[in-house]
């Protein structure tokens, strides 16, 4: 038996990746609790965490790399013929279709965003700019938005939640879904402190609405009516922030005309809430020495998605509660999660997409018109799929439509740790080793003024017969003959030499030097960093050696901020030091600490403002005037808000059921007064429908939700085998009822809040 031991990682079922300590013995996470020494966690942890061994060990981890036979079966290969097979036929799709037939998915799941810096070397390799992931499902709003108010898409947002007099939250219920540091005390300091307050914006009493000053439970769907109406009441009472409002932004002009005109009474009724409690936020906001607005998926995945984020992000600008302690700021990132891109235009540098003419957005383009893409009549549809730590057949909106989609590709590869839907569905099947058997990260260093980060080392050795994301990454790009096989021989003895005697600094010359002779290397440099730097460095953490790319350019853009951390001492290269820090801090590091008046400097606007007149936004804003209000219950008269987080539910990481503690079906929650009309009790079966598909649920009757407003949790629905070895899926397979073609019509985000749904009492069973 193996003696146990403590070591430190992190948890990674959301963004927030608290520090932990683990007791690994035989194999297992036998012992969790929180790591008092990571920077920002401090040792908080909630309850999810604990049950993190059911990531690491169950039935369908997968331990080989495997091949669909013709009759849909799979048979075992060894690595070397995957590798080859999988190369030969991504080439051939390449070359004969082009790079716009080949698309990638996901690349870094939550908090393996290490081995997504390797995926994108593929995405080069295949010459194409197809970048799918579940950011651009969420977020790509949010990040349009912040490309236009603040000058680039990789501009981003941090609240001040912990320290804000008042404290806004829409569409989020941080007690369950956290992406507040340590969340459940700091809601819990919230509101035991008289002289703060909290607001909560949502449609259902969660455990923060419980806790809030103020609760305005909005109608599903109707955000955007909500928040026009708030901002309307703060510019016709002058409580725009107008100092704040002259110095650092501008545009305000066209945005107050634009308010002005907001038949506020009208839109508050119809958002569902009292005139008098949209007031009174107004004026919270106005009058406010600080304020902080904290939203997620429930805003950004409800109607009118992008303009939603456009007007909570003025919820703070337009009262000034920018750029200051308790405010909502910008923050740095050690290395961006995502990139820019232009705008379409004519000869310019974005691609669109050629079915759907979806855009590219943050460099990342949106899951919903995958399908589309890829059943095309068009000769250079989508024909070829790379899937990695991402399960789309069971995430992606429309099931259904993925099932037809996937089932055309010519190629279509599942790089993971689980045998997922996705991976069943493969032409090839690839064994990842687990987040806890190599060396990882997060790229969610989402802090300010005072930036963390956190590289961690393996608890275990990675599973035979498994390889890490950068070695099969590697082996495939130089299969395809984009990198050479003996790898860079001189470049490593550089980097040998100068990791002895750092003050030579041979190797940042002769890698310098490599480019310049071969400059379309360039778009691999993570593999020579890889090969090279990642040969010199202790205990196997090859894959960490783009990191000290990334540490020598965050002190070029940071340098102050990272000497105020304690880096580097007298004399030292702050790029080395920031690099040989993360490598040495077990439990996370302080990276840097920021001045607020950094945050000017990050708008990426050449005047430094804040760019406030979005044109479309506005035009959008204005539109919602003559928007018909809703009509009869028809077929579907109940609102179902797909998604919720609860206490033991997460992303698709986890797979086995037994995880859960409680709620382990994920319930369908309804207000009594729609349990009695359709005579459903408390527990009693029944089966969802939409217009899309069907699912069989358990009720559970409450009155936290809205009447006509059904919710149902996200993670479920995964199949998984009992204990007699039968495959069976647990919970709500959500994605089964919803339509990719309810979406955005810039960004095509999901409308997964505003799903419309049925219930049927004595359900019959229903091929899904």
């Amino acid at each position: 038996m193996q003696e146990a031991s403590w070591k430190a990682t992190a948890c990674i079922l959301c963004s927030r990746n608290c520090g932990i300590q683990v007791e690994a013995r035989d194999g297992r996470l036998a012992a969790i609790r929180g790591d008092r020494a990571h920077p920002l966690s401090e040792g908080y942890l909630c309850q999810k965490a604990g049950r993190l061994d059911y990531y690491q060990n169950h039935a369908d981890r997968l331990s080989q790399p495997l091949r669909r036979r013709a009759n849909g079966s799979f048979e075992a290969i060894d690595w070397d013929t995957a590798i080859r097979e999988i190369a030969a036929r991504l080439l051939a799709i390449r070359d004969t279709h082009g790079g716009r037939a080949l698309a990638y998915y996901g690349g870094g799941g939550q908090g393996n965003h290490l081995g997504g810096v390797y995926g994108r070397g593929l995405v080069e390799a295949m010459r194409t700019r197809y970048h799918y992931s579940s950011l651009a499902q969420e977020k790509t709003g949010d990040f349009w938005v912040n490309g236009r108010l603040f000058g680039r898409q990789t501009c981003h947002l941090a609240e001040g939640v912990e320290t804000a007099d008042l404290v806004v939250l829409i569409g989020t219920n941080p007690w369950q879904s956290h992406g507040i540091r340590n969340a459940r005390t700091t809601l819990q300091e919230l509101a035991r402190d008289p002289a703060r307050r909290l607001v909560v914006i949502d449609p259902r009493r969660t455990e923060a609405a419980e806790r809030a000053d103020l609760h305005l439970q909005v109608r599903p769907g109707t955000d955007a009516f909500l928040l026009a109406a708030v901002l309307a009441i703060l510019v016709c009472e002058g409580l725009q922030n107008r100092a704040f409002l002259e110095a650092r932004t501008c545009g305000f002009e066209a945005v107050c005309t634009a308010l002005e005109e907001v038949p506020v009474e009208r839109y508050v009724a119809r958002a569902g809430v009292a005139l008098e409690d949209a007031k009174r936020l107004a004026r919270w906001l106005g009058e406010a020495p600080s304020a902080a607005v904290r939203v997620d998926l429930g805003l950004q995945q409800s109607l009118h998605s992008t303009l939603n984020s456009y007007l909570e992000k003025l919820l703070f600008l337009v009262p000034g509660h920018f750029g200051r302690p308790g405010c909502n700021t910008l923050h740095s990132f050690l290395m961006p999660l995502i990139g820019h891109s232009d705008e379409p235009s004519p000869g310019g540098s974005s691609w669109q997409t050629v079915a759907t003419g979806a855009r590219e957005i943050a460099k990342l383009f949106p899951p919903n018109v995958l399908p589309e893409e890829i059943l095309s009549s068009r000769p250079d549809r989508i024909r070829g799929v790379v899937v990695d730590s991402a399960n789309p057949l069971l995430s992606g909106a429309d099931t259904h439509a993925y099932r037809e989609a996937f089932a055309r590709l010519e190629l279509l590869v599942a790089i993971d740790v689980a045998m997922s839907e996705t991976a069943a569905a493969a032409h090839y099947v690839l064994p990842a080793a687990s987040q806890f058997e190599k060396w990882e990260m997060t790229f969610f260093t989402l802090e300010f003024p005072a930036q963390a980060a956190h590289l961690r080392r393996p608890l275990f050795p990675r599973r035979p017969g498994t390889l890490t994301e950068p070695e099969i990454y590697w082996r495939l790009l130089t299969q395809m003959g984009e990198l050479p096989r003996e790898g860079f021989p001189w470049l490593r003895w550089n980097a040998r030499i100068d990791r002895r005697f750092p003050r030579w600094r041979l190797f940042p010359a002769a890698l310098k030097a490599t480019l310049a002779l071969r400059p379309g290397l360039s778009r691999y440099l993570q593999f020579i960093l890889y090969d090279t730097l990642g040969a010199t460095l202790p205990e196997g953490a090859a894959a960490a050696a783009p990191l000290w790319g990334s540490a020598h350019a965050y002190v070029a853009k940071h340098r102050e901020a990272v000497l105020r951390a304690g880096v580097a001492g007298p004399g030292d290269d702050p790029g080395e030091a920031l690099f040989d820090r993360l490598l040495g801090a077990e439990s996370g590091t302080f990276i840097s600490r920021h001045e607020y008046e950094d945050v000017w400097a990050m708008i990426r606007h050449s005047d430094r403002r804040i760019h406030l007149d979005i044109p479309e936004m506005l035009a959008e804003l204005r539109a919602l005037a003559a928007e018909p209000e809703p009509t009869g219950a028809g077929d579907y008269p109940l609102l179902l808000v797909a998604g919720e987080r609860r206490s033991y539910n997460a992303t698709q990481v986890i797979r086995n059921p037994e995880w859960r503690k409680s709620d382990p079906d994920g319930a369908l929650r309804i207000h009594p007064v729609d349990a009695a009309s359709l005579g459903l009790a408390d527990g009693a079966p029944a089966l969802c429908e939409s217009p899309r598909g069907a699912i069989e649920v358990r009720v559970a009757v409450t009155d936290t939700v809205r009447p006509g407003v059904v919710t149902l949790p996200l993670g479920y629905g995964s199949e998984y085998p009992d204990a007699q070895g039968h495959r069976r899926a647990t919970g709500p397979a959500l994605n089964l009822l919803t339509d990719a073609a309810h979406r955005d019509p810039l960004t095509a985000t999901p409308y997964h809040k505003h799903v419309r749904v049925r219930l049927l009492r004595r359900p019959s069973p229903v091929a899904v």
